[in-house]
Parts: C-alpha cells; structure tokens; sequence
C-alpha cells in the first residue's frame, strides 16, 4: 500500500510484513556479546530519517524501578515527592505519568493518598507482571492503564522463561487482549530490546499489538526497555544496540504511532540520557525517567536531565518549573538521608561551584564565562566559590561579594585590604600542610577576626 506523508511530502510503501521466527536455539548477537569482552558496537552505515514527534513528554518511575534500588519510600515521602513532580511538570503535564507497584499495602495507600491531591498530571499508572491473576489488582486500583513486562529477548524468552519465541509471545498477547477487555490500556515493556531479534521478533510482535489495538480501538501503548543500557544513539549502528533504528523500525514497520512509544532506559555504558534524547528525536514521543537516576544497578535516565533536554531541543520549558528540581535534591539529602554525590549536573552541590582562582576572577567580571546558564534564575543555585589553596585573591573577593550581597560599587576588588587579609591567612592554613577546602564558618570566623567591618554586614 502506498500513502502520502504530510510531514514528508513524500509518497511512502507501508505494506510490509515480518513474520515471527520461531528458531529452535536462541539468537544471542555473541558477535557483539561474547560477556567476557566489552560488548562491541558495529556499523552497517543505515541511515533512518529523525521524525521527532509533534509533542514530545516525560514520564516517571521513580515509585517503581526507583524502588528497586533503595529503600522503598513511605507513603508520605511518595506523596511529597509526587506533589513535586506535579509542580515541576507545570499546566501542561510535560511530566504525564506516574508508575506505581500495585503489590504491597503501602503501595496502594500511597496511590490513593496520591488520587487525593486530586492532580490531573502525572497520571497514575500502574505496573504488573504478564500474569492475568495480577490483573485483577489493576482493577481493584481502577486504573486506567498498566504496564506489563514482556521481555524480548531470548536471553530472556529462552534462558530466563524457557519457552520458544511463539509460546512467550502468545502468553504475552493473551494478558495484551485480557487487559483490553476490562477496558485497560495495556503497555507493554519490552525488556532488554537492545539484544532482541528485532525483525524476527521485536517488530512481529509489535505488528500483532496493532492488529490488537486496531480491533479493540483501545491504544496499546510500547515501551522500548534498554534493560543493560546496550544503546547506542550514532548514526548508522546496527541493531539491536541502535536506538535511531528500533524506535524508526516499529513507527515505521509496525505502524505504531509516536504517542504510543516510549524509551526506558538504564545507564550502564554512560548513554542513557542521550540515549533517552535520541529516542525523543527519531520517534518516540515520551522518555521514561526517574528523579536523579535512582533504579536498578547504575540508574534509569535522570528525570532533571531531561527536564533540561527538552528546553534544550524545544527552546522553552513549556511551562515546567525547574526550580523544583532544587527543591526534591534538598529533599533527598535532607528527609531521606540520601547523598546526592557532589559533582551530579543540577543537583549535586558542586555543579556550579569553582575553585579554581582563575575562574573565580573570570566570573567576578562576568558570570557567564563559567557558569552553564544563569543557574540562580532557573534552579534557584547561585554561582558558588569555594575557597582553597588555589582560589587567590580573585576567589576570595568573589565569595566576599556574594556572601555579603555586595553589588556595583559597593563590590570588594581582588586588590583590595580585606581580599589580601583574607588570602594570607588561607595561605597559611596550606603552608601549614592543610589540604581541604575552607568552610564557610571558618571564613566567617576569620573575617570577625581580620575583617570586623565586613563580619558586621553579616547580620544585616
């Protein structure tokens, strides 16, 4: 069948058809996993077309891959933090869902706690195994969509489950057509897509959801799952590890719709954000996250990056409110007791901070010059300067100004008395055979004591 694209202008064949194959010994790529080497990374130089949808969302998992990795939260702090992701997502849900486990007790008063609020987004949603007994705890919840693991790959279908493709995929579409009979909006989790036979399995099986989805005229929605982080977003990689061509080759084979896909992805090999962005550009139009990476072994796609991926391909937040991501850090740190480590982008307490003498003179003259965006305005974290041996007279004027809100001509000059008292009694804390930074309070106590005309300015 041949159809005109409007976004393309262009006429395009959409009659393709692959069929399931069956094999009788798995297929496990050990050309590019042969598990006692780095996995490879090979090219074929295939080029798919980037078709970044018209809109483009995040969605959370925080409250179900995020739990595998810590201890699970209360139904308190999933509520706080809930009501967060609300705010930061802002009018127009840029932060849609919410997935939840539906197993435990506190799982379900926390979902209810949640409904509360009352909040539009992010929707809840739940998440189950591909078991029809578990289906009655999406109904019981009245949920109105659930994901079901459907794992894919045959290190899964046959060394994990021990069935043939054709017995794992008719189980799977049983749950898929059990679902859509309650009126559920099944999606499903392709675990590990980046080592699945992708054209004698992935897409097969996509095809046989459409055909589902088409009957029932209830969406079924995909969720492509980088279970290793195996993906790799360059132009022209090969399957299963690209990410370009799994997200193209079901939009475009299967005929599934951008709105329906979505990535997960895990952080192994170092790519998930950009992995999760790539996704986004050629197809999928949500990208499936976790506030500061927390899930399984390295971590999911850090909610807060993709926050600033979109602003970055869309220029503008589309309403989301950034400065929340300070808030749930404080949080963390604070009511959880969870150590963001200091050098995390946007949350870490680092991330802005220079302590180099060199830079603190370059931001005294222009904060720009090393700072990523005005990170005060946007994520509530002025630019900091942490003192040491290398900070000068430069860094300690800059500190100076910003711990006393000294503006114009009212700022302390690198060449100043006060800069030059301060610096010499710092140089003295390392000739001494110190070789940690300088603290706050101990700079504070020096001022009182070098400087007692500035410390007075502390109070005010």
């Amino acid at each position: 069948m041949i159809t005109y694209n409007n976004k393309t202008n262009l006429l395009e064949l959409k009659q393709y058809q692959y069929s399931l194959q069956d094999v009788t010994e798995p297929n496990l790529y050990r050309d590019n996993f042969t598990y006692d080497e780095v996995p490879k990374c090979t090219f074929n130089y295939r080029l798919v077309p980037m078709n970044t949808p018209e809109e483009i969302w995040i969605t959370d998992t925080t409250f179900r891959d995020g739990q595998q990795a810590r201890t699970p939260y209360t139904v308190e702090q999933i509520t706080k933090l809930y009501e967060m992701l609300h705010r930061l997502g802002g009018p127009k849900g840029k932060i849609r869902q919410c997935e939840f486990f539906l197993y435990s007790d506190n799982d379900r008063r926390a979902i209810e706690a949640c409904r509360d609020l009352g909040f539009e987004f992010p929707e809840i949603t739940g998440w189950i195994r591909a078991t029809k007994e578990d289906f009655k705890l999406v109904k019981d919840m009245g949920l109105k969509e659930c994901g079901i693991l459907v794992s894919c790959s045959d290190y899964h279908i046959f060394n994990k489950l021990h069935k043939t493709r054709r017995e794992a995929l008719q189980g799977y579409l049983e749950i898929v057509e059990a679902a859509l009979d309650m009126g559920i909006t099944p999606r499903c989790h392709f675990e590990d897509v980046t080592r699945a036979d992708f054209y004698g399995c992935v897409v097969p099986f996509a095809t046989e959801l459409k055909k589902l989805m088409d009957r029932y005229q209830i969406p079924v929605k995909i969720r492509f799952c980088d279970t290793m982080g195996y993906g790799v977003p360059y132009p022209g990689a090969t399957l299963p590890r690209s990410v370009a061509g799994i997200i193209y080759g079901i939009n475009h084979f299967a005929q599934i719709p951008s709105e329906l896909l979505e990535w997960h992805g895990h952080n192994d090999f170092y790519k998930a954000v950009v992995n999760a962005a790539t996704a986004w550009m050629y197809g999928a139009s949500a990208v499936n996250c976790s506030l500061l990476g927390i899930g399984e072994r390295t971590g999911n796609t850090p909610l807060e990056a993709m926050v600033m991926e979109y602003a970055q391909l869309r220029g503008t937040l589309d309403g989301m409110e950034p400065t929340v991501i300070t808030e749930i850090a404080e949080y963390y740190e604070k009511e959880l007791g969870y150590r963001v480590p200091e050098r995390t982008p946007f949350v870490g307490r680092d991330f802005n901070v220079t302590r180099a003498g060199i830079h603190a003179d370059g931001v005294a003259k222009d904060e720009e010059i090393y700072n990523i965006f005005n990170t005060a305005k946007i994520l509530n974290r002025p630019l900091g300067v942490e003192i040491n041996k290398n900070s000068g007279s430069a860094g300690i004027a800059y500190w100076l100004n910003q711990r006393l809100n000294l503006t114009d001509e009212n700022k302390i000059d690198k060449n100043s008395p006060e800069a030059t008292l301060l610096k010499d009694w710092v140089d003295k804390q390392y000739d001494g055979g110190r070789v940690t930074f300088i603290s706050k309070e101990e700079l504070e106590d020096a001022m009182r004591e070098l400087t007692p005309h500035l410390a007075e300015k502390l109070a005010d």
